[in-house]
């Protein structure tokens, strides 16, 4: 039966407000699901979980929280959810703007909000020696968000701040709002899933962030958002209610209208970056030089050196997107106080995760690559950049992406291209049209552990002494593999497996 009684949203807007008894259905149990149950139960609200499949730990640890769950087909809107009368629904991010559950919440006005709406709700809970809670830094973009969002945390870190990479990248927001340690400043990457859900918020204590970033725009996700403005429109929110800086790149006109068109806090200031020569509030690259005009007086005249092209190449660095990467990160650390010298330090001696341009392999005047990452156009093209001339191994699950523009600028200057997934036939169709003159292969191997073994035997084959074969699919794995991580460590396995059976073989390939 429903009840009646509301609580006044308004004023939840503190880990100490009064959420005792606040009707919650969460949806979704997976890491995010399960810390926002978590988050709720401990601040007394009643929680209901509703999920199509739940995490076998997750929902055993449910009832120790005093969390009810209801697993079964979402195609409906449960009669349990609807018995439950919930005032709020947080969403974890797979679900949609389309979902029937979703629809049902609001078309009844229910509050929708999202995982980060209710960490920067509760971000009080422990605070900074001054009383404040803990700076927000935004991170967005079809490319580079986790390389960049590491980047910045791990600029403030060597800058003395407590600061955490969190959202997007594997850590829930809320689990850092928790720690009872402390933090100077969350680095929050974003997905497009999420900011539609923040998007939703309005009012003076909706999310304010210190900085943010949309580092570029590129069709993505299209399926899930109904086509590239509603995309667009959700990356966009990113700068909302910022207070200082607005970082954005000078390459990709979007970011620079996102700004533009952004209703933001009063004195915030706009960055621009990339490869070239910057203005005086910008960060660029002068004479192989990475500089910042931004963050000084004597911006109109002057510069700071941060680090250097040749220094980057030397730790695998130097892609161009990821050069552009490593300046809006500086922009952002420089934003909140890090020094060129912090910045320089923290380059000395990052890495980039696995899967994101990594050498996995080398044999026989052959050099294998791993970018599995690369999983939307935008991304390949910029690794098809990085290695020109490569033995393209594309293919997946497209989402309502088109790969036609990318095939017509990069297609035909590849060696050769080896197309993998159960979406094939779109990119043969557009080698056909684009790039006919390419050597094409396709694998058709149903078995996830046979795609990869071929892929490799195949790439042998055609490449020669020099080349490299580049795993940057433009595409989601799931169609095949349990996650781009799985894809990759697959390709690097079957890389490995081939290098030992021609180890004695010393005649360069051709």
């Amino acid at each position: 039966m429903a009840l009646t009684r509301m609580t006044d949203l308004s004023t939840l807007t503190s880990w100490h407000a009064d959420w005792k008894g606040l009707r919650v259905v969460v949806l979704g149990l997976s890491v995010t699901g399960f810390s926002v149950a978590d988050t709720l139960a401990e601040l007394g609200a009643e929680v209901l979980v509703v999920t199509e499949r739940a995490d076998a730990e997750y929902s055993r640890l449910l009832p120790v929280l005093g969390v009810s769950l209801h697993e079964g087909p979402l195609e409906t809107v449960p009669a349990e959810m609807a018995d439950f009368a919930p005032e709020v629904v947080v969403a974890s991010p797979g679900f949609p703007p389309h979902h029937p559950v979703i629809t049902w919440t609001r078309e009844r006005g229910i509050a929708l909000w999202g995982d980060v709406e209710l960490a920067w709700r509760v971000r009080d809970k422990v605070v900074r020696p001054d009383g404040r809670p803990a700076d927000w830094v935004l991170i967005t973009g079809t490319n580079g968000k986790t390389t960049t969002t590491r980047l910045t945390a791990e600029m403030l870190m060597t800058a003395g701040q407590r600061a955490v990479p969190v959202g997007n990248i594997g850590t829930p927001v809320l689990d850092a709002v928790r720690d009872p340690g402390g933090f100077d400043v969350f680095v929050v990457e974003l997905s497009s899933h999420q900011l539609w859900y923040l998007n939703l918020q309005s009012g003076p204590d909706a999310l304010s962030p210190h900085s943010a970033v949309c580092l570029n725009l590129a069709d993505d996700h299209l399926e899930w958002h109904g086509g590239a403005d509603a995309y667009r429109a959700a990356k966009s929110g990113v700068y909302t209610r910022t207070r200082v800086a607005c970082v954005y790149n000078k390459a990709d006109i979007a970011t620079r209208e996102m700004v533009e068109d952004a209703e933001v806090i009063e004195g915030a200031r706009a960055i621009g970056f990339d490869l070239g020569v910057p203005g005086p509030s910008d960060l660029g690259v002068v004479d192989g030089i990475l500089v910042d005009r931004a963050f000084l007086e004597e911006r109109a005249t002057s510069a700071l050196e941060l680090t250097t092209v040749t220094d980057l190449a030397q730790r695998g660095l130097a892609a161009p997107h990821m050069v552009a990467n490593i300046l809006a990160a500086s922009a952002l650390a420089r934003s909140l106080g890090a020094t060129p010298a912090h910045i320089h330090d923290t380059l000395e001696r990052f890495r980039l995760d696995p899967h994101r341009i990594q050498v996995v392999g080398a044999h026989l005047g052959i050099t294998w690559v791993d970018d599995s990452k690369a999983t939307n156009p935008h991304a390949a093209a910029s690794s098809l950049a990085a290695y020109p001339g490569a033995v393209w191994v594309v293919g997946g699950l497209l989402k309502g992406v088109d790969l036609g523009d990318l095939i017509r600028a990069r297609g035909a200057s590849v060696r050769a291209v080896i197309v993998i997934g159960t979406e094939r036939d779109e990119i043969v169709t557009a080698f056909q049209r684009h790039a006919p003159a390419v050597p094409l292969f396709e694998v058709d191997h149903a078995e996830t552990e046979d795609v990869m073994a071929q892929v490799v035997e195949l790439a042998a084959g055609v490449a020669r002494d020099g080349d490299t074969v580049l795993l940057a699919p433009a595409a989601a794995s799931f169609d095949q593999f349990a996650s781009y991580s799985d894809r990759g460590d697959r390709f690097a396995e079957a890389v490995r497996e081939w290098i030992a059976g021609h180890d004695g073989d010393s005649r360069p390939h051709d």
